[in-house]
């Protein structure tokens, strides 16, 4: 029976969390050269506002979460009308992008979707494998998504040159530092539900360090596809909206040494509003710079 979805099930879509994974869509729409107005809007609200929060949704109904989770400090639990929404949302995506944009866009959607499905889902739960888990989600979320988005809002085919795929490295890299990071306040949760995390097996402070480092590649990157498109300038501009996340990495990183305590949701959430609010402003930048 289909069960009608009530505030808590809404609740636990967490669509304002959507804003946090908003960064690789704005620098698609920054960098491309030709922008299809109408599969850009079309686009923008599948991936955000249907893709994105049954995938949460997914994974809250999945877990079943007692403690803080991405944007929630206290999820509702979740009922089985969570999981209809969930399912009726992820054929939507699919369908609007059919209709609305391609069918090769429509294809990115539904490997999204089933990646993230198998990533929660108990049957197979990628996510309980550490390295796995981590090389999925730092694909998913980062080239892969980038590669999606790039087709949703420009009407020419991506170009697989050197500088373009140093790009699609970078978004990856930038995923793979971010991720040990979001799972640090929840070692014992994922532990008592049968999750070793990456950041579990790289420590507090190794899951720092492996941040850094991470973002350092990231930053390499960066600069081989800025330079490789002549546009160098851009690059120096990047890294000014990097410097309060880096000042607030390196003030957390410190207060952990301090005291593991401070590895907590409220500083993982503050972390990652300041990143987004920082990354979305620069790639809104480079899209007037570019457009």
């Amino acid at each position: 029976m289909f069960l009608l979805p009530d505030k808590n099930t809404v609740k636990l879509l967490r669509i304002p969390f959507s804003f946090f994974l908003m960064p690789l869509f704005l620098l698609a729409l920054s960098q491309a050269e030709h922008i299809h107005v109408g599969h850009t809007l079309a686009a923008f609200l599948i991936i955000h506002f249907l893709v994105y929060p049954a995938s949460n949704g997914y994974n809250s109904y999945v877990d079943r979460d007692e403690t803080s989770i991405g944007g929630l400090e206290r999820p509702p639990l979740p009922t089985k009308a969570l999981f209809h929404l969930t399912l009726v949302m992820d054929v939507l995506a699919v369908l609007l992008s059919v209709v609305f944009v391609s069918s090769l866009f429509a294809g990115c959607i539904l490997a999204y979707i089933l990646a993230s499905r198998a990533y929660s889902s108990r049957q197979v739960r990628l996510k309980k494998y550490a390295v796995v888990g981590f090389l999925i989600v730092t694909f998913f979320q980062g080239a892969f998504t980038y590669f999606m988005c790039s087709l949703g809002v420009s009407d020419a085919p991506f170009d697989f040159s050197f500088a373009n795929n140093m790009l699609l490295c970078a978004c990856s890299l930038q995923i793979a530092g971010v991720y040990p990071l979001t799972q640090i306040y929840q070692h014992e949760a994922d532990l008592a539900d049968g999750v070793t995390t990456l950041s579990y097996k790289l420590g507090y402070r190794g899951t720092f360090l492996f941040t850094a480092a991470m973002f350092a590649v990231c930053n390499v990157c960066y600069f081989l596809y800025f330079d490789g498109h002549g546009i160098a300038n851009q690059f120096y501009v990047l890294q000014a909206f990097f410097l309060p996340v880096i000042a607030f990495f390196v003030y957390w990183f410190l207060q952990v040494i301090k005291s593991t305590s401070a590895a907590n949701f409220k500083n993982t959430m503050r972390m990652n509003a300041i990143a987004a609010v920082c990354m979305n402003a620069c790639f809104l930048v480079f899209y007037f710079l570019n457009h």
